[in-house]
């Protein structure tokens, strides 16, 4: 039978910033894998090197060595074009900023990313409608985001998200903006994503009892992995 493939799989990334004559390592040698169906959270304090990390992960910048494959594509292989198809393709990304668009309505908002694939009109109205629905939010579809709290813009954020049916949801503290009521909420979205669903989620927080809730922890500590538990 042969071994499953991996979304993710990092293999010693390192990754150098040159600040003026100093070098400085963020990534010391990374490797794990994320594999179809798994929820991570990825844990570390400021500075850890988790912001480095989520931007290799989202195919948003390259390792300066060592390896990074999604979906067994190596990403070193790939130009720019080919990156953006498949960040476009295979990722959906929830930010703690929600990075709404404030002209467009909840609806537009969400079809965003379908527009950039090409989608038809007739494909994207009730795929972001169906996607709206699932996240509690398909009342509010014609409002725009400074009408909404920042919980209810999270979900649109997630909505747009798996409006493209990615493999995989990066979340980058999605709840760092968030009260710790509204917190809970968006949490138990993302586990019923993963869990109903199947939804691949790797969850970047800074907040160990949020990690602690997780399937599993890969906790960062000065550009290394020094702990991946699964419980």
């Amino acid at each position: 039978m042969a071994e499953q493939v991996p979304i993710l799989d990092l293999r010693n990334v390192i990754k150098n910033y040159n600040l003026g004559p100093v070098a400085v390592q963020a990534l010391k040698g990374i490797n794990f894998k994320v594999f179809e169906k798994e929820f991570v959270a990825i844990v570390g304090s400021s500075g850890c090197g988790k912001s480095t990390l989520m931007n290799i992960m989202g195919l948003l910048d390259k390792p300066t060595s060592g390896g990074f494959y999604i979906d067994g594509i190596n990403s070193a292989s790939a130009d720019d074009n080919e990156l953006s198809t498949l960040r476009n393709r295979k990722i959906g990304f929830v930010f703690q900023s929600y990075n709404l668009l404030p002209k467009l309505t909840v609806l537009e908002n969400v079809a965003v990313p379908l527009l950039y694939r090409g989608w038809s009109q007739s494909e994207i109205i009730p795929r972001c409608r169906e996607m709206l629905k699932r996240v509690n939010m398909g009342d509010r579809e014609h409002h725009t985001p400074n009408e909404l709290s920042g919980g209810q813009q999270q979900r649109v954020a997630i909505a747009r998200a798996l409006a493209g049916k990615p493999s995989l949801i990066l979340a980058d503290e999605p709840t760092g903006a968030l009260d710790a009521k509204t917190s809970e909420d968006i949490l138990h979205l993302f586990y019923e994503l993963n869990r109903e669903e199947g939804m691949t989620i790797v969850l970047i927080t800074h907040n160990v009892e949020i990690a602690e809730d997780s399937p599993r922890q890969v906790l960062l500590k000065d550009g290394i992995v020094a702990a991946d538990i699964r419980k």
